[in-house]
């Protein structure tokens, strides 16, 4: 519920697929332990099973009858082809798969589960039902039927190429972007800026300033340890770095190196000290005592690790924060994927890269495509086997598409998160070297969320508020998903977002019913002008980059974003 003027659009179907964490996967035990919990209540509860599948069949005769109202939802892009409406073979086909997943629904709506099984049953059927749509076959799709007759079988050709080719080189995975136009360094992540800090684990880059004058103090950018640094950077368009030094700001980003199973030991703790040396660097070269963060999805988790070591130390070199698309304190009620988190599940997610010394960044892809199926997986199969056509250029994609690995000490503490709820419990659980405590961090706070994000869903992101014991926290819900959330430049006439001036409460619902107004365009404006709130005067904007002793090295994005 929203109030009168504030309307959420959670994008359909789409939104239902998931919030599951990838980095936790799900377990083949839980998913084969739902399907059993289904099967037991088939047989333990016959009559009322019964009463669907008479329920069932009488949709059924009014299918074969013609009498059937059953259609496809609007945005159901499945059945867009009107052969689905006026043949009435294929008519009689959506129609008895629609039947199929209404009785299904019904049914699991019936039964008496408890909450999480019930979660539990919607996701399994959903990933089941989804997998059975008659368009992702080739007899059962018309437009894939008439583009291999207008071709004389040169896309069915074409098709068994691209499935070839995906099973050789694409780790097995549909390709979901054509690559091929995308070169980093050359057309993304292209912002002037170099390189003046290297460690094993990270490097840190500087970016040219674009103003004669910037910020007193600067900002570092951490990134996911998932996927690489430059989506900060990605096209001139989208660049938040780009944005950023346009406003003057003083901009460093984080490159995490991509692990392999010789840096299996890397964990929470040796990721929050490169932060530490990150921010020293960042002080010798600009002489600000004081340093802004923002940290998003998983680097989020970093951020908030480094806030509280650093307040256990009584270090305050942190000035301001933001925090974006972020959950700090997963929840199984989060979502339906969300729902078959288990402590078995959690413990072979656990022992899986513990054996292979990494999580590899190939199961990271195939996990995130999973959580919506019909998007990111039976889509491209219909577009790239079934039409025989390329996947889309996409900038986003490609990005999305170079993933990177976890080494397994830093899954192990990532999972702890999921075990133990340290954000949640505070001064109670131990982790990087010290007892976690958000309680006690005191710096303004700027967290943002995306309204469709199936990874890391608003209602989570939200509920960091009330784990940071700032006095000023501000909210912001972008009418987006995960990464659009975060690529929000202006320009866009459909943008909007949700902010209230007042600090988030406890209730959620209070927030959207009282709080929240709607704000036209993106929020990086809005950002800014926060930001700019809280990093000091303008002095003259350095005329190199790095210093003496923190020479410019390799140009921006550096070798890491290489690896």
């Amino acid at each position: 519920m929203t109030k009168p003027g504030i309307r959420l659009d959670t994008g359909g179907a789409t939104d239902n697929a998931g919030g599951l964490n990838p980095i936790v996967g799900v377990a083949r035990e839980d998913l084969i332990g739902a399907v059993g919990v289904l099967l037991r209540e088939t047989a333990g509860r016959p009559v009322r099973t019964l009463k669907h599948v008479a329920a069932f069949n009488g949709e059924v005769v009014k299918i074969l009858t013609g009498k059937s109202e059953l259609e496809a939802g609007p945005k159901d892009k499945r059945f867009a082809d009107p052969a689905w409406r006026y043949n009435p073979l294929y008519k009689a086909g959506m129609q008895y798969y629609l039947a199929v997943q209404k009785g299904v629904a019904g049914w699991i709506d019936d039964v008496e589960f408890d909450e999480l099984e019930r979660a539990r049953a919607n996701f399994v059927t959903g990933m089941i039902l989804d997998s059975l749509s008659p368009s992702n076959t080739l007899i059962g799709n018309p437009s894939a039927i008439k583009r291999a007759y207008d071709t004389g079988g040169g896309s069915l050709l074409k098709g068994l190429k691209n499935a070839y080719d995906d099973l050789t080189k694409n780790d097995g995975i549909v390709s979901q972007v054509d690559k091929r136009p995308f070169k980093v360094g050359e057309n993304l992540a292209t912002s002037p800026g170099a390189v003046i800090h290297r460690t094993e684990m990270m490097e840190l880059i500087q970016y040219q300033p674009t103003t004669a004058e910037v910020r007193e103090i600067p900002l570092l950018i951490i990134p996911p340890q998932i996927n690489k640094a430059y989506v900060n950077d990605l096209s001139p368009d989208k660049s938040m770095v780009r944005f950023l030094v346009a406003n003057g700001f003083q901009v460093f980003l984080v490159s995490w190196r991509n692990p392999t199973k010789e840096h299996a030991d890397w964990g929470l703790g040796d990721y929050v000290d490169s932060l530490i040396e990150a921010t020293d660097v960042i002080a010798q070269v600009t002489g600000s005592k004081k340093v802004n963060v923002t940290g998003a999805c998983s680097g989020g988790i970093t951020t908030a690790t480094l806030l509280s070591k650093l307040q256990a130390k009584g270090d305050e070199r942190i000035n301001a924060v933001s925090l974006m698309v972020c959950v700090l304190d997963p929840d199984a009620g989060d979502s339906e994927a969300g729902a078959l988190v288990s402590k078995h599940g959690i413990e072979m997610a656990r022992q899986r890269s513990a054996k292979k010394g990494i999580l590899e960044g190939s199961n990271l892809s195939r996990t995130f495509a999973w959580l919506r199926p019909n998007d990111l997986v039976w889509n491209y199969v219909i577009n790239n086997y079934l039409h025989g056509d390329d996947p889309p250029p996409f900038d986003v994609l490609f990005w999305n598409n170079d993933s990177t690995n976890l080494t397994a000490a830093l899954h192990s503490d990532y999972l702890g998160v999921y075990e133990d709820q340290p954000f949640r419990n505070h001064g109670q659980v131990e982790m990087a070297g010290h007892k976690v405590d958000l309680s006690a961090v005191k710096n303004d706070v700027f967290v943002v969320a995306g309204v469709t994000d199936h990874i890391t869903p608003w209602k989570a992101c939200y509920r960091l508020t009330q784990l940071i014991g700032s006095a000023k926290v501000d909210f912001v819900l972008s009418q987006a998903g995960h990464i659009q959330a975060l690529l929000n430049p202006p320009g866009n006439p459909k943008a909007k977002y949700f902010h209230s001036a007042e600090r988030p409460g406890p209730s959620i619902d209070a927030w959207m019913n009282g709080q929240a107004e709607e704000k036209a365009g993106s929020w990086w404006p809005f950002w800014a002008e926060w930001m700019g709130e809280r990093a000091g005067d303008m002095k003259p904007a350095p005329k190199s980059l790095g210093s003496k002793k923190h020479k410019p090295r390799e140009a921006a994005p550096g070798l890491y974003a290489f690896d």
